[in-house]
């Protein structure tokens, strides 16, 4: 049976596999959503770098402890046994994305703003499309497939020491 190389065997291979998409996709989404916001300016990129640490720790626990609970019960209701790699990973990104974008138009907005107000959750419908619309992209034309590259030229490089051991 063929072995899949393109995703994390192991805990310390997800904690790889999650720090490459969450810094990658922090550093991009962020200062994308920022920049429409805001403008696209130096200092608009300077004050988002400012709290980008704490909305990737935010990223981090939303993904563990809220969306890859929820996303791995959704993923097998619509994809079957026959279907292939691309289409589990384009629905595991899809509910993936959606499930963060919606909690992080709100808590990254608290987060950006250093206040929780209410501002976020009235503006949430005109933000979130937008927000939805930037990560899902920069998930799966940037941050997955730099993951997964990196995972498949981990285990090709563990492979290859132990042929060679």
């Amino acid at each position: 049976m063929h072995e899949e190389t393109r995703l994390p065997r192991s805990g310390k291979e997800f904690i790889l596999f999650l720090a490459i998409i969450s810094v990658l996709s922090v550093n991009i989404i962020a200062p994308l959503i920022m920049g429409f916001e805001f403008g696209f300016e130096k200092q608009v990129y300077f004050n988002t770098l400012q709290v980008i640490p704490f909305v990737w720790i935010c990223v981090i626990l939303l993904v563990t402890l809220v969306a890859n609970p929820i996303v791995s019960k959704l993923v097998p209701l619509f994809v079957k046994p026959t279907d292939g790699f691309n289409a589990r990973v384009l629905f595991t990104i899809l509910f993936s994305v959606t499930i963060l974008s919606i909690l992080l138009t709100v808590i990254g907005s608290w987060i950006g703003m250093r206040e929780i107000s209410f501002q976020p959750i009235q503006t949430f419908f005109y933000d979130w499309p937008r927000n939805f619309f930037i990560a899902f992209w920069v998930e799966t034309l940037i941050a997955q497939p730099i993951a997964r590259f990196a995972m498949k030229k981990l285990h090709a490089s563990q492979t290859s020491k132990a042929v060679n051991a």
